[in-house]
């Protein structure tokens, strides 16, 4: 009898767990957090590189797998985005930071908190430039120089913009 009440809990739990009715909870807010990742990925895909004709995508400097969305309150997100330079002494990666931190805070529709970080082992001075790209002053500050913006500007627009 001990046996049939095991085996008919343990099926129980199963149909449950499959119907979404246990355990669904953290599925459907994975799932969610999958679906924020992806629609960020969107974003950041079109990007230009600031010295050849591709797109960040094209040159493999972002991938899908580099986004990360996590939920901080209802309706408010934490992003993660970890590229990397297409070179380990790459001069440019500052400016491709600075391109995905323009071009998310204009086109997310959702209340974010935005980290961008170069991976782990991809730059020579990835410290020194995750700072950077991560200080808000920074970033306002060579958001004004007209230059910089310009080169920006042609980065973040998509071409039929």
């Amino acid at each position: 009898m001990e046996i049939v009440l095991s085996y008919l809990s343990s099926t129980v739990t199963k149909v449950l767990q499959l119907s979404g009715l246990v355990g669904g909870r953290n599925v459907l807010r994975n799932k969610k957090m999958d679906e924020k990742a992806l629609e960020v990925y969107d974003v950041i895909r079109s990007i230009r590189d600031p010295e050849k004709p591709n797109t960040l995508e094209e040159l493999e400097v972002v991938t899908e797998k580099c986004v990360e969305v996590q939920e901080l309150k209802e309706d408010e997100y934490l992003i993660i985005i970890k590229f990397s330079p297409t070179v380990p002494h790459c001069s440019l990666a500052t400016l491709i930071g600075l391109c995905l931190q323009v071009k998310l805070q204009r086109c997310l529709p959702f209340k974010h908190k935005l980290e961008i970080y170069i991976s782990e082992g991809t730059h020579s001075t990835e410290e020194d430039i995750n700072k950077q790209i991560n200080d808000k002053e920074r970033v306002a500050a060579a958001m004004e120089n007209p230059n910089l913006r310009e080169i920006v500007e042609q980065c973040v627009t998509e071409p039929d913009d």
